[in-house]
């Protein structure tokens, strides 16, 4: 179910931003109750867990004493629970201490009970396929939904396409702080999810919702500014919008698959990102500004090529996990910086063809 990791990734985030709030167990089960939402099959099992010493003394002790009560736990939890529950509290474990997990103990049905052969792990981006394969077939559906959104809706009322794309991603986005506050972390990718089959609808899934609501702000107003005078229809509008986020996730997610980076994707970073280069590589190919205008508000590409840049190495650059990576690993892992580079890319094959 991949809901474990989830919680665990959620753990370590509260530990490192307030570990004393975390020493009761009380307060450590409320926590892990709110965020779990509405899985019911876990709800006992993590209550449980969370009340439990040895995850406190795992959660805050450190060295042998944390070795020790980890395995202590790992094993209570082997006898206690059945193969698939007791893979997403590992799972849980493993994410919020960044130790390496174990698997669960075999059901021996003998003194001896047999081993199976290790199987041969594939090539990373063929593991990466069902992921691929699925958010490009996704935005065929979606361009397909919206051109009948626009047909019975969007042309009654003399709306954009782009401005309706804006309106969809800013009320999705307003729901997860409310009514639906635990969708963003069932939308996103994260690094280890990315090659696991069961988890490909998030590479569909991860371009509509923000993981941080500062970049959430900064890319919807983007959004409006880049495509509020766009005379594309809904259906073209989204297309383009999914595949750029497609084109700028693969990349990312092979090479963190690579280097063992840990990222969460979400969000309209790359497609944003993507515009602004194309944009900004044109101004310098042609030498002559190029810019946008919408609401009254014109600003050069340039401009906002420096100021997001800026904002988004503050996002991108820090660690979001124990995995000794390097700045510039981070970087070439991030939808921001794959947009950059395909914009500037796509300038330069539009500029070459105007030569022509």
């Amino acid at each position: 179910m991949g809901v474990g990791r989830d919680l665990g990734h959620q753990l370590r985030r509260w530990l490192e931003q307030d570990p004393d709030a975390l020493r009761q167990s009380r307060a450590l089960t409320n926590r892990l109750m709110d965020a779990l939402g509405a899985e019911e099959a876990l709800r006992a099992p993590v209550r449980d867990l969370a009340s439990q010493p040895l995850l406190l003394q795992v959660l805050h002790s450190q060295g042998a004493q944390r070795q020790s009560a980890l395995s202590s736990l790992r094993q209570q939890l082997g006898r206690t629970y059945a193969p698939a529950i007791e893979r997403e509290l590992l799972d849980l474990l493993e994410a919020a201490t960044g130790l390496g997990g174990e698997a669960p103990a075999p059901r021996a049905t003998g003194p001896n009970p047999a081993q199976p052969p290790a199987e041969p792990q594939g090539h990373p981006l063929l593991e990466l396929a069902p992921g691929v394969a699925l958010a490009a077939s996704g935005a065929l559906v979606l361009c397909w939904a919206g051109g009948a959104l626009d047909r019975q809706l969007l042309e009654g009322w003399g709306w954009s396409g782009g401005m309706a794309l804006v309106v969809v991603l800013g009320l999705l986005q307003a729901l997860s702080l409310g009514p639906l506050k635990g969708l963003p972390r069932r939308w996103w990718l994260e690094s280890d999810q990315a090659r696991d089959p069961h988890q490909a609808w998030r590479w569909l899934s991860s371009p509509w919702l923000h993981a941080n609501g500062a970049e959430a702000a900064v890319n919807l107003a983007l959004l409006a500014l880049l495509l509020g005078n766009s005379p594309l229809q809904l259906s073209e509008v989204v297309l383009r919008y999914c595949l750029s986020a497609l084109a700028c996730q693969a990349p990312a997610a092979a090479l963190a698959q690579r280097w063992g980076v840990e990222r969460r994707w979400s969000g309209a970073s790359g497609p944003v990102s993507a515009l602004i280069a194309l944009a900004a590589g044109l101004s310098l190919l042609r030498w002559r500004e190029l810019g946008f205008a919408s609401l009254g508000l014109s600003i050069p590409a340039w401009v906002l090529l420096l100021v997001v840049g800026a904002l988004q190495l503050g996002w991108q650059l820090p660690r979001q996990g124990d995995d000794g990576s390097t700045p510039l690993q981070r970087l070439l892992c991030s939808h921001w910086a794959w947009g950059l580079i395909g914009g500037l890319a796509w300038a330069l094959v539009s500029w070459l063809g105007a030569l022509r």
